[in-house]
């Protein structure tokens, strides 16, 4: 197999035009999103966009476990710790500045891509990975996807855009998907409305077939839209996925988080006693977890209530580099992922101890508004 981050492919399609087909490369780490990933898929969604021939974009991951498991949280952990050739020299080092800028550029060009962009969304999607399929045009879901963002377990908390995105599901859902890092099935996802169609595994090939196939029209982005929307509906089959997690608990997801701080929210969660397997998982997950990331996930969810995506994007960046900077994430991918002792010494015992000071530390950019690395974001595009 080729040692590229990314393989790109272009398809002829029946019409004359291409549709162009990129695959995350690195199957032994489960498709984790390297820098190289990003800038690669950046500079060609870019040609991509102006390019008239290209009528649409398939976006997957490579080997049958995983789309993406998530960010290069290692090669982010080895630029805070060592130093040498491609380390960022400690804490103060620059590495994770740039690896978050253009993790979040990227999310927001493919929320805003001008191009029907469709992500097979087959096995793990973690983190980045959800932060690559949440902005699709069609977010494709298989009988082995399985979301989460477990940025608890590392002393993180949902990036990518979620600050955004998980409050806009039902009251309640995302700030508990937040905390505890509760691993979603494809149903769940339908339901939340974080994927549009469920297409049997078995089923791609044949798809990848019929979007070739299929008439793109005079290339406007309404007839790109209908060739690749009346392929899809030859194919979906929600007959097949897997029965739902989260719907059949709302209420009582909603009772445990609703109208509440975050200390009493995770109180009700480790507290509650209802005999469920998956609700068992989502409270052991919460018990280890970070105590300042459940305070993060709150307090974002709350700051980005009425905010635009761009903004939400924003403030994650100045908050994902603190965390690096002054927050548990080190600690965090230590015990989990490095040393794998799975003991992290998080700064704070509990959610409630977690003082205001330190949580407004971690919020507080370190950039000022006008030399903000992503200050240009959202100009000139919308989210829709």
């Amino acid at each position: 197999m080729s040692d590229l981050a990314v393989l790109f492919d272009e398809l002829p399609t029946r019409d004359g035009g291409r549709i162009g087909v990129a695959t995350l490369n690195a199957p032994k780490s489960l498709n984790a999103l390297s820098l190289e990933m990003i800038r690669q898929l950046e500079a060609k969604l870019e040609a991509w966009a102006v390019d008239r021939s290209v009528v649409a974009v398939w976006l997957e991951g490579s080997g049958d476990k995983a789309f993406c498991a998530g960010g290069d949280v290692v090669a982010l952990y080895r630029s805070l710790t060592e130093e040498g050739e491609n380390r960022g020299a400690g804490r103060d080092g620059i590495f994770a500045e740039t690896y978050f800028s253009a993790e979040y550029r990227l999310d927001y060009r493919i929320h805003t891509y001008p191009k029907p962009l469709m992500v097979w969304g087959d096995g793990i999607v973690m983190g980045g990975g959800l932060g690559l399929m949440a902005g699709g045009f069609q977010r494709l879901v298989t009988e082995t996807t399985r979301i989460a963002m477990p940025e608890i377990t590392i002393g993180l908390y949902p990036d990518i855009g979620a600050s955004w995105f998980l409050g806009r599901m039902p009251p309640g859902v995302g700030a508990y998907l937040g905390l505890t890092g509760a691993q979603l099935n494809a149903r769940d996802a339908l339901d939340l409305g974080m994927a549009d169609r469920f297409i049997p595994r078995e089923r791609r090939d044949a798809l990848l077939g019929a979007l070739v196939e299929a008439d793109y029209g005079d290339r406007s982005l309404p007839t790109l839209r209908a060739g690749v929307q009346t392929a899809l509906d030859d194919h979906e089959d929600r007959s097949a996925a897997p029965a739902g997690q989260v719907w059949p608990h709302l209420d009582h997801l909603q009772a445990l988080v609703g109208r509440v701080d975050a200390a009493t929210a995770v109180r009700r969660i480790l507290r509650d006693t209802t005999d469920d397997g998956w609700l068992a998982a989502n409270r052991a997950r919460l018990e280890v977890g970070c105590p300042m990331s459940a305070q993060l996930v709150w307090r974002m969810l709350e700051r980005h209530d009425h905010t635009s995506l761009a903004d939400a994007f924003r403030d994650e960046l100045g908050l994902s580099v603190q965390c690096c900077r002054q927050g548990d994430f080190v600690e965090g991918v230590r015990a989990l992922l490095v040393d794998k002792d799975k003991s992290p010494r998080w700064q704070h015992e509990s959610v409630a101890g977690v003082p205001h000071a330190d949580i407004q530390a971690l919020v507080t950019p370190p950039w000022s508004s006008e030399s903000h690395p992503l200050r240009d974001l959202g100009v000139g595009h919308r989210v829709g």
